[in-house]
């Protein structure tokens, strides 16, 4: 889309010069100035939010580090717990069928959704401390006003700082993508906190590895979950990149959808699973891992149909005559190969 522009310019002879009458660059020292300012301010802003985040991410993970360096086995629960959700992101990488993501923005997504998670964790501190006293309701308020609504805005927020502002987030499946990174970086963290603090309730040393199996498993389950919704999220953030004109919508709509299934899956995985226990005597912990697995299934496919979606749609638009697929172009680039294209030379 280009730039709106007033009557004047619209008119004018491309030779007039309307600096400061329709048009603006910087020119004189204040001109020059004020650039300078208002990107140090942006930036700045930027940086203050990430320290402060790094700052409150130290603090969340004094007691991790220290568990992990009394107890070195305790980091092979915090790399199980997030295995699941990782194989998922990878999955979620490899669907991409334009061009590959490089390396230093997945990590950066992932370094900032870790950074990004503790002020989900502030924030549901305090307003849990407000719902959770009101009876049977507080509960249901407090999984879809504040969790849901918060964690997805920040895995959100770790892509749309560093990953959406990059020439390689050049498709819209790739929201998908960095969302989905941006999930596991919030898992990762999650877990670690949650493991932690189970197994800080531990005696002896057999209680400690009871319960860190116990927690360990448990967040095996949930992690996935954070992968699925934020990447539903992303995709509409990479919809709103080509769509300026509707991108706020676009960025809600994909907020609202993740932020209502996640609340919808803490409210209901604590009452489904009881219900299926009594009814099909699965026992408390199989009746769990069935509702949580069944949940995310139902989700993911919600995710994978528009995935798989675009798939189709790009094949169909791209295909040159030769059968190839080229990978998603823009005048300003060169050529590049996709991963498609990669993978049937080797194969051939």
């Amino acid at each position: 889309m280009g730039r709106r522009r007033d009557p004047i310019e619209r008119a004018a002879d491309s030779s007039a010069d309307l600096q400061e009458v329709s048009t603006w660059e910087p020119r004189t020292r204040l001109d020059r100035f004020a650039a300078w300012l208002y990107a140090a301010i942006s930036y700045g802003l930027h940086a203050i939010v990430i320290a402060v985040a790094l700052l409150i991410t130290i603090s969340l993970l004094v007691s991790p580090t220290v568990l992990v360096l009394d107890q070195p086995l305790v980091g092979m629960f915090f790399a199980l717990s997030v295995v699941p959700a990782g194989l998922l992101a990878a999955y979620i990488w490899y669907t991409d069928i334009t061009t590959n993501e490089p390396l230093g923005l997945l990590v950066g997504t992932f370094v900032l959704a870790v950074l990004f998670a503790t002020f989900a964790a502030v924030t549901n501190t305090v307003a849990g401390a407000f719902l959770h006293p009101i009876p049977v309701i507080g509960t249901v308020l407090f999984f879809y006003l504040i969790v849901g609504p918060v964690e997805e805005t920040v895995k959100l927020l770790a892509v749309r700082v560093l990953a959406y502002r990059s020439d390689s987030f050049n498709a819209v499946i790739d929201g998908a993508v960095y969302g989905a990174i941006a999930g596991l970086g919030f898992a990762a963290i999650e877990n670690a906190l949650y493991i932690t603090q189970t197994i800080d309730t531990a005696s002896t040393d057999a209680s400690l590895f009871a319960a860190a199996t116990g927690i360990t498993t448990s967040r095996a389950l949930a992690g996935p979950g954070h992968v699925i919704y934020s990447a539903i999220a992303g995709y509409y953030l990479g919809l709103a990149k080509f769509n300026p004109d509707n991108a706020g919508p676009l960025v809600i709509k994909g907020l609202l959808i993740a932020a209502f299934v996640h609340g919808t899956y803490n409210t209901t995985v604590q009452i489904v699973p009881s219900l299926l226990a009594a009814r099909w005597a699965l026992g408390s912990t199989g009746s769990v891992i069935v509702y949580i697995i069944a949940f995310d299934l139902v989700i993911a496919y919600y995710l994978y149909r528009k995935i798989s979606r675009y798939r189709r749609t790009y094949r169909a638009v791209r295909k040159d005559i030769h059968g190839r697929y080229p990978s998603e172009l823009t005048e300003f680039e060169p050529p590049q190969r996709s991963r498609a294209e990669n993978t049937r030379d080797e194969r051939s």
